[in-house]
């Protein structure tokens, strides 16, 4: 990779800026000062030092993030503000984009990264890759539900979903469950308990494969997956 091209994308400035820092004698590679932006290096082999700091790389970024209800699960809208938008400015160069969408109004567990090939795995319709929520719901949620969950239900477009696990966790006029489901269509939490008669008044995703969210994230807050959680995601397979 051109070391012009690997400092601008770690955010150490616009390519103009970063051939001045070169220009400067402020960028070494392995201890030697380096002046030509059109340099090849291997930053995974090599050590790279501006101003004498190492220039830290990852080819790909993992970030688990508490998605706040109102912001939009994309890269970018001209219509309202994106998760993207919510991240540093250190994290939003290398590009990362939300695995999946949550809808506006839904809060929880997202994963965001640069790693497409991961993305691509576990939104794979075939990798059935299972979901879970925790929703309100106004009714009462009843057995029925959960037999009827469990078979799969037609929902409003006439599309008969993949059989999902429902857990009731305090039933009555407003009822709190659990819901684990292994597709993603749109709305779909929501459009399954309308097919029975009832409505999501809350809806939160808990976890995504081995994934569970971490709890002391605040709403609109993010941290990086340690590297554990990463090996999980990446060694993850449907039983």
């Amino acid at each position: 990779m051109r070391l012009d091209k690997l400092l601008a994308n770690l955010g150490y400035g616009s390519r103009k800026e970063v051939k001045q820092l070169l220009k400067n004698g402020a960028v070494q590679v392995e201890g030697e000062v380096i002046k030509d932006a059109k340099r090849h290096v291997d930053p995974a082999a090599q050590t790279v030092t501006l101003y004498g700091e190492q220039v830290e790389y990852k080819e790909f970024i993992y970030l688990m993030m508490n998605k706040p209800p109102g912001v939009l699960s994309a890269t970018e809208d001209p219509s309202g503000e994106t998760v993207i938008d919510l991240l540093e400015l250190e994290d939003q160069v290398y590009e990362p984009f939300p695995v999946g969408r949550l809808d506006k109004d839904t809060e929880g567990l997202l994963l965001i990264t640069n790693d497409g090939q991961l993305a691509h795995r576990l939104l794979s319709p075939k990798k059935h890759v299972p979901k879970t929520y925790f929703a309100v719901i106004d009714g009462e949620v009843t057995e029925e539900d959960i037999l009827a969950f469990g078979k799969g239900v037609i929902l409003d477009d006439g599309y008969e979903t993949k059989p999902g696990e429902l857990v009731i966790l305090k039933s009555g006029i407003r009822s709190d469950i659990e819901l684990t489901i292994t597709e993603g269509k749109f709305h779909q939490v929501k459009r399954m308990f309308e097919s029975v008669g009832k409505k999501v008044v809350y809806l939160k995703r808990i976890s995504m494969g081995p994934l569970k969210l971490d709890e002391t994230l605040e709403l609109g807050e993010y941290r990086e997956l340690t590297e554990e959680e990463v090996e999980l995601l990446k060694d993850y397979q449907v039983k």
